[in-house]
């Protein structure tokens, strides 16, 4: 039997040029094609249009003396200004810092000052993201944070203003300063450290990763790719955006934050042939009320993915949702992000069963954790990958980044996977216990540690346990100090507004001692197991995913 390696093929070749150079080719050959939609703001740009607002906030930010290699962060829902900045960004070597809309004081802090941004854009609140002030509350302890631009506000028109003073040969001279292998984004990933982790990747990596992912798709011009998914995640700014503006399809921006009505209503009212999510998206689009009486004759593709995708989920947007060809990708943030996908041409029983081969001018081999060797076919260890989609590494952690990238190049995912005779590729658990809940990579060790912050919790240990709606959902099983009294409620009282809602537990179980092995190592595997039982959620536990 064949050893568990493999190597993507090496056409079409990549390409050798930045994201700026790239959307300039895309509105030469498409000046009057649709660019973004964003129906919840009336937006509606041509490829012309919508650069030439890219070069009035490219010049507007060269305007606020923002420099190649400064960083800026973006902190918003979906919203066509996140785009423009996107783009804007690239078009000057600036490094966009992309800042989770969820977070609360302690987290923007930390992104701000790990980062060193100088320029911080977002918006003066959003539902119950009062983010003006959480920006007053932090910005005292952020030297290097010289200016905030609030986009709903008269801000958005100073910054446009500021930027004609700068000409096009004043753009032009920064753009044609970059090299393709710039770094270009800073995407924060929740590290089992208690940090995030801030993956710094290039122009090179998530152009051609947008492109191989939107070859696996069969994208074209005609493509309108509906993106409910979160920009500030590699799925949104990389396998949407960037897919879009390298092929010339069009970008759609449904909602600000996910509504599955407003979803099903673009795919109608837009004529969206490719939509995306994670399955807890699909899951909701599905249970709709309104989902059979739409037309939804335009859609042919998409991608799930961010979690373990349920196989009967996946059978089901094919056949309710008419995505004949949606396919299934996998990968990280650090591999900007996906390593393997399926395609439109790959059978139904491989596109609903795996997460694909592996993409073009990337390898990946399957060892075991304990020896470093490769294993068999079949067999499961831990998945690997290097090739152009790995990151340029964690922003200011060399450490971190040796920890995840070995000597010889290879990214170790933590994840436990299978590669079948035809490279197929299935992920069947995790090494790390990182637990994804509704496409949220977190880490127990983070929010273990922000609970041991109030002074009634002597120990905490978080677990993930099944969950029918988001996969999974956080668990804490914590020990209170001698003579406290503390119930849940209070627990989330402590969390709100502090840590982001999803890193909230959604269970609490209260405890004298934790399960041990004999070494003093606790046994979350049978705090799992326990609390499984306890919560009634054995069946939900046995939903099979790819």
């Amino acid at each position: 039997m064949a050893e568990s390696f493999a190597v993507g093929r090496s056409e079409p070749p990549l390409l050798e040029e930045t994201i700026g150079q790239n959307l300039e080719a895309t509105v030469a050959r498409r000046p009057d094609g649709e660019a973004l939609v964003v129906p919840h703001q009336g937006v509606r740009q041509t490829w012309t249009q919508f650069n030439a607002t890219v070069d009035e906030v490219a010049k507007g930010l060269i305007a606020r003396s923002i420099e190649a290699g400064d960083r800026v962060g973006m902190w918003s829902p979906n919203y066509a200004e996140w785009v423009y900045i996107q783009y804007a960004t690239a078009k000057i070597g600036a490094i966009q810092v992309n800042i989770n809309p969820a977070y609360r004081t302690s987290e923007l802090q930390y992104a701000l000052e790990q980062s060193g941004c100088r320029l911080l854009v977002t918006r003066t609140a959003y539902l119950t993201s009062a983010y003006e002030d959480m920006v007053a509350e932090v910005s005292d302890s952020l030297p290097a944070l010289e200016d905030v631009i609030y986009f709903d506000t008269g801000d958005w028109d100073d910054l446009l203003s500021a930027g004609a003073a700068i000409t096009d040969a004043d753009l032009r001279a920064r753009a044609d300063s970059l090299s393709p292998g710039d770094p270009i984004n800073i995407q924060y990933t929740s590290g089992t450290t208690g940090f995030p982790k801030g993956a710094t990747l290039s122009h090179r990596s998530i152009l051609n990763d947008a492109r191989l992912v939107g070859d696996a798709c069969s994208y074209t011009e005609l493509d309108r790719v509906c993106i409910p998914v979160p920009l500030y995640h590699c799925f949104g700014m990389v396998m949407g955006d960037l897919a879009c503006s390298v092929f010339g399809a069009t970008m759609v921006l449904p909602c600000p934050t996910f509504d599955p009505g407003a979803v099903l209503s673009a795919l109608q009212d837009e004529r969206c042939t490719s939509l995306y999510g994670v399955p807890t998206m699909f899951v909701a689009e599905l249970g709709h009320p309104d989902l059979a009486s739409l037309d939804l004759s335009s859609m042919r593709t998409g991608i799930m993915a961010g979690s373990p995708c349920p196989i009967e989920v996946m059978r089901r947007v094919i056949d309710e949702m008419n995505m004949p060809e949606v396919t299934i990708a996998y990968g990280q943030t650090e591999t900007s992000p996906v390593s393997t996908q399926t395609s439109t041409t790959d059978s139904v029983e491989h596109r609903v069963t795996t997460v694909g081969p592996v993409l073009p001018h990337v390898e990946s081999k399957i060892i075991d954790p304990d020896s470093g060797e490769t294993v068999q076919r079949g067999e499961p260890g831990e998945y690997c990958t290097r090739g152009f989609h790995l990151m340029l590494g964690y922003w200011n952690d060399p450490e971190k980044t040796a920890e995840a990238i070995d000597d010889d190049g290879w990214m170790h995912s933590g994840d436990l996977a299978t590669m079948d005779e035809d490279g197929y590729v299935n992920i069947v658990g995790r090494i790390k216990d990182m637990i994804i809940r509704g496409g949220e990579n977190l880490y127990p060790r983070e929010i273990e540690e922000f609970l041991l912050t109030h002074p009634a919790v002597a120990d905490a240990q978080v677990i993930g346990v099944p969950d029918q709606r988001y996969g999974e959902e956080l668990m804490a099983w914590i020990q209170l100090a001698p003579g406290a009294d503390l119930d849940q409620s209070r627990i989330e009282e402590f969390c709100r507004g502090r840590i982001a809602h999803f890193k909230v537990p959604r269970y609490i179980k209260f405890v004298t001692e934790f399960p041990m092995t004999v070494t003093g190592k606790i046994r979350k595997i049978e705090m799992r197991e326990k609390s499984i039982a306890e919560l009634g959620l054995a069946e939900v536990d046995q939903v099979e995913t790819a």
